[in-house]
């Protein structure tokens, strides 16, 4: 027999997960009836809000899962749900439990994150790799919490001296390495191999051959930008002329909001020669001439009016890895990116120059991908 105070809880989880669904168009959330139980009304009141206020697809994304991890994690660790404003107590808790020495640990039992809360977390889904978390997700995370604590009109312990020195203890305390987002970074060569495996034209084969190389050639868009593209972002543009040849067809993309721009500047790529034709091959053949330029394909041919997910070009990706005889696990969609700044250096093309078309906003991000790929074969690592 259901008890009223649960028959409550469940009524409540039904018109939450509702409303979870009126912002699924700007917020896909695949875990809905889940998030419906564990985020509370305020939550998912806050989330609404954050949609009307015109937050970023993947920031609303990338928020939504802190907000769940972060409930789950209070209620494992608390036995309540999140307070607001969380106090500073539970903030160091959170850095305590995710932030922790495994040589420490070996000595300590209790050092680092409970069993039972590590034990609740996992089983869930929340927890899979072993270890504490990475400086950076836990940093994300406190600044997802620091957000939505401002959002709901109230103010928060985040800048708080002890907090800061926590992190920053915990992490000298365990010196880790850095890892990329995509270990290997595609390069042409790689892309060759990649668009070796999309040959036929089969819908399949054409869709993958345009979107490799559209992100590629547009500066390594990200993957939130190839599945967001849509037909209105694209304009045709003159012919590039040669000498001795055909002249090249050339689009320019607009590209709107993206990670880094509000989408009020008109931030502008442009395709030049086989990726333009590579996307009109595409276009032409799934007949698409308004809406999301990259979509699914059904078993049997039929092309979706929905666009893939972000998620669904980094599957693609490793899909032709694995089909060109690569490791999956070396390579992402992040390679396209990070693979295009490589490229320039590789021939010499001027940062500012490959900057303009990738939109880098950082010198000092681009650099790092564009200095790594002469360093390793330059004179200063070849002393001996």
């Amino acid at each position: 027999m259901v008890t009223k105070r649960k028959a409550t809880t469940l009524i409540g989880a039904d018109r939450r997960a509702v409303e979870l669904d009126t912002i699924a168009a700007v917020l896909p959330i695949e875990r809905r009836d889940e998030l419906a139980e564990l985020l509370t009304d305020q939550d998912v009141e806050t989330l609404r809000h954050l949609v009307n206020e015109g937050m970023g697809d993947n920031t609303l994304r990338a928020i939504t899962s802190d907000l769940a991890y972060l409930e789950a994690w209070a209620l494992a660790a608390t036995g309540s749900p999140l307070p607001w404003p969380a106090p500073e107590a539970l903030l160091l808790k959170f850095v305590a439990h995710h932030l922790w020495d495994p040589q420490r640990r070996e000595d300590d039992p209790e050092h680092g994150m409970p069993a039972d809360v590590d034990h609740s977390l996992r089983s869930q889904g929340f927890l899979k790799a072993a270890g504490p978390h990475a400086p950076a997700t836990v940093r994300r995370r406190l600044a997802s919490w620091s957000t939505l604590t401002h959002w709901r009109g109230l103010d928060g312990a985040f800048t708080s001296p002890p907090l800061k020195a926590a992190i920053r203890l915990a992490v000298r305390a365990v010196p880790r390495t850095r890892r990329r987002k995509s270990a290997k970074a595609v390069t042409a060569d790689v892309l060759s191999k990649l668009l070796a495996t999309c040959e036929s034209d089969s819908l399949r084969d054409l869709r993958d051959r345009a979107i490799l190389m559209v992100a590629f050639a547009s500066g390594g868009r990200r993957r939130s930008e190839i599945a967001g593209l849509r037909v209105e972002q694209l304009t045709s543009e003159a012919p590039i002329e040669q000498t001795d040849a055909p002249p090249l067809p050339s689009i320019a993309i607009h590209l709107g909001r993206t990670k880094t721009t509000s989408g009020e500047q008109d931030e502008v790529v442009y395709l030049t020669g086989r990726p333009v034709e590579a996307l009109n091959a595409w276009m032409a053949m799934a007949k698409i001439d308004n809406g999301s330029v990259f979509r699914g394909i059904g078993r049997w041919g039929s092309i979706s009016r929905r666009p893939l997910e972000p998620q669904s070009i980094n599957l693609i990706i490793k899909q032709r890895v694995e089909m060109a005889g690569l490791d999956p696990a070396a390579f992402s969609a992040h390679g396209l990116r990070s693979g295009y700044l490589t490229e320039a250096a590789n021939r010499s093309i001027p940062l500012p120059e490959a900057m303009e078309q990738s939109r880098h906003r950082s010198v000092q991000q681009a650099s790092s991908y564009y200095n790594n790929a002469t360093r390793r074969s330059g004179k200063a690592a070849r002393m001996l």
